[in-house]
């Protein structure tokens, strides 16, 4: 879906973070097996460099699923944090969703697949939704999260890095520009996950420039099935 502010609106927004998470990987038991994640992550206190495929000191166990240039900050929106915590019934830890940053008041139906936000130093711009794996689920303990991420549409998202540089812990992220063709992130999670068979929706995205390498490959994939 589509949302209705228009650029005029969004021009020079900023929003606040709660903090810069990093994290590297390490080895975990999860009900006897033992996994390798990166999951787990810290907030920072003083300000990190944002390269072109992450934050300094943070790195992914599973390079072929997790990280790379369309995937170097996890961003999820703290809004949701109310409701998986009346969910799941418990509270919930900084960064529960593995996340690099937490952001308030940006949500999946805010913001575009081609969006572009300016992060302390850096420039940055949404790929794509983050999509969640059984590690989450390990993580807090919920058998089904993947599928109750799914479900609620609550994924967060990915940026890319178009111009590297200084972030603060307390720096704002701030609306530069939307890419025209205006494809939520909350759109891209209903046609990936309950709508796979709309071939002119699948189309429409796929002419979204911005969009990640992976989730084209996968809409190429349905639109060609």
């Amino acid at each position: 879906m589509k949302i209705k502010e228009g650029r005029e609106t969004l021009e020079n927004r900023q929003y606040e973070i709660s903090s810069i998470y990093v994290g590297s990987p390490n080895i975990y038991e999860f009900e006897g097996k033992k996994v390798e994640t990166a999951i787990f992550k810290q907030p920072v206190d003083f300000p990190v460099f944002l390269s072109r495929t992450n934050f300094e000191g943070d790195k992914q166990a599973d390079l072929i699923h997790h990280g790379g240039a369309d995937k170097a900050v996890c961003v999820y929106p703290g809004d949701h944090y109310a409701y998986w915590e009346n969910e799941l019934k418990k509270k919930l830890p900084q960064a529960a969703f593995g996340e690099n940053v937490s952001v308030k008041g940006l949500t999946e139906r805010d913001v575009c697949i081609g969006d572009i936000f300016k992060l302390g130093e850096a420039m940055v711009q949404v790929s794509q939704p983050r999509q969640p794996c059984f590690k989450l689920a390990k993580k807090l303990n919920v058998k089904d999260m993947v599928l109750k991420v799914r479900n609620t549409g609550y994924s967060g998202f990915y940026f890319r890095v178009l111009e590297e540089g200084i972030v603060a812990p307390d720096s704002q992220l701030q609306f530069v520009s939307r890419d025209a063709h205006e494809i939520t992130v909350a759109h891209a999670n209903h046609l990936m996950y309950h709508d796979r068979n709309n071939q002119s929706a699948i189309r429409k995205i796929l002419e979204v420039e911005a969009l990640s390498d992976s989730w084209r490959a996968s809409f190429e994939k349905q639109l060609s099935a």
